[in-house]
């Protein structure tokens, strides 16, 4: 797939409508989420890699020059300009793993206008799922208060590209591994499963079907124990292992009923036969709050499977992000719609102890701060990459540094992000242009 088409129609329209008057000027646009779902403290930066990706094999295929004449009925000179078209832009961003809040760009796009505009869909696409996703996946990790949490969303997720970069931005997140085979190669994250009620139902009863398994399995079986009754399954667990000469079983799991409870006395169970080290997994419907609940009970789990609510960000499906028009040329813009107004040009954001500070991005950093914003792709060119590792262990360190009240489940408070009086004079400035001129 290369691109071209992964686009709203009006992006289309309103290329060709600025090749038709010869409007050609770079353009920087910025990428920014305009307020926090609620029970969020802060986002996780999430998704740049696959927007550069997109960026730099971006381009228009035979096929999809032939569906914009044939059916949409574009001209033969914007079809001409189309077919030679690529992303020749730079990009600023912040990396991945990094927390930013809401007002702060966390991507800006410069570039010859029409390649700026046509590329808007994809990358609000990626930024806006993947941090929504990773943030949520922090939750989760921060709830687990150091037990792991591996990812078991694939089958419910809203789409198999979704599952891949929830697995991903999970990973990014401190999950400890995956259940989708797939993302597991692809990013080298660690694969990781159980088994399903249908494995034990398809056996004559549940003794026999632990049997095969962990005669399949010796060294990975952790089995599902809740099929029939929970506590039996346990009991049941340990007479096979016994039977097959495992001084500990892997694993068991639990699905169903009070998770906090059952696992108490699982453990019990584990331990009067001498089996310390067999982890408990437990996973049915979880999210931050149910896990935080349990957790806080003392719950002997060492591994929470998360799955549909943290794939799809049950409780905070959307994130209200925008990616607007900033400069174009020579000349600052900005929109004016009431709730919806934007700062113009392109910016840095500093971070200091005090907050951070959005500028102008040629103004002089503040003294004591960090440019959040850095160069990733110049002249349609990826210049940074970096391992997955790095990006978890960047994430780590950021979240190692925000205040309790930031990072809290319920009713959180949030960064400060103030605007540089530099960026508040260009502000000002052009909202009295720009209504003087309609007044006009």
């Amino acid at each position: 797939m290369t691109g071209g088409l992964l686009t709203d129609l009006y992006e289309l329209t309103m290329a060709a409508s600025y090749l038709q008057h010869g409007m050609t000027e770079r353009a920087t646009f910025s990428l920014f989420v305009r307020r926090l779902p609620a029970d969020r403290g802060f986002l996780v930066a999430c998704g740049l890699a696959d927007c550069l990706s997109f960026l730099e094999d971006y381009r228009f295929a035979p096929e999809d020059i032939d569906y914009l004449e044939r059916q949409q009925r574009f001209g033969r000179s914007t079809l001409r300009a189309l077919e030679d078209l690529r992303f020749t832009g730079d990009v600023w961003a912040v990396p991945e793993g990094r927390v930013v809040f809401a007002g702060e760009p966390l991507l800006e796009v410069t570039a010859p206008i029409i390649e700026a505009q046509l590329v808007e869909t994809v990358l609000l696409n990626h930024v806006t799922f993947q941090s929504l996703i990773a943030t949520k996946a922090v939750r989760c990790v921060q709830a687990a208060a150091g037990a792991d949490v591996i990812d078991f969303s694939f089958r419910r997720t809203q789409g198999v590209d979704a599952a891949m970069a929830v697995a991903r931005a999970s990973h990014i997140a401190g999950f400890a591994g995956t259940s989708n085979v797939e993302a597991a190669r692809r990013h080298g994250i660690p694969a990781a499963g159980t088994m399903a009620h249908s494995y034990i139902e398809a056996f004559s009863d549940e003794e026999h079907a632990f049997a095969a398994f962990v005669g399949d399995f010796p060294d990975r079986s952790t089995l599902l124990v809740d099929t029939y009754d929970t506590l039996d399954g346990v009991r049941t667990a340990i007479r096979v292992a016994r039977r097959a000469g495992l001084h500990h079983l892997p694993g068991v799991r639990l699905d169903s009923g009070d998770l906090g409870a059952l696992a108490v006395g699982a453990r019990r169970i584990l331990d009067e036969a001498g089996m310390t080290q067999t982890r408990i997994v437990a996973s049915g419907g979880l999210d931050e709050y149910r896990i935080a609940e349990i957790a806080d009970r003392g719950a002997p789990i060492d591994t929470y499977g998360v799955g549909t609510k943290m794939g799809v960000s049950a409780d905070a499906p959307v994130l209200d992000s925008a990616y607007k028009l900033v400069s174009y040329g020579d000349r600052h813009v900005m929109k004016l719609s009431a709730g919806k107004a934007t700062a113009p040009g392109a910016k840095q954001v500093h971070r200091g102890p005090q907050g951070d500070t959005v500028s102008l991005r040629d103004e002089p950093a503040p003294p004591g701060t960090e440019p959040l914003l850095v160069p990733v792709m110049r002249g349609g060119r990826t210049i940074v990459s970096e391992p997955l590792s790095a990006v978890r262990d960047r994430l780590a360190g950021e979240l190692a540094a925000l205040p309790g009240q930031v990072t809290r489940l319920r009713a959180p408070e949030t960064g400060a992000v103030r605007l540089s009086d530099g960026l508040r004079r260009a502000r000002d400035r052009l909202r009295e242009e720009l209504i003087s001129r309609q007044g006009r």
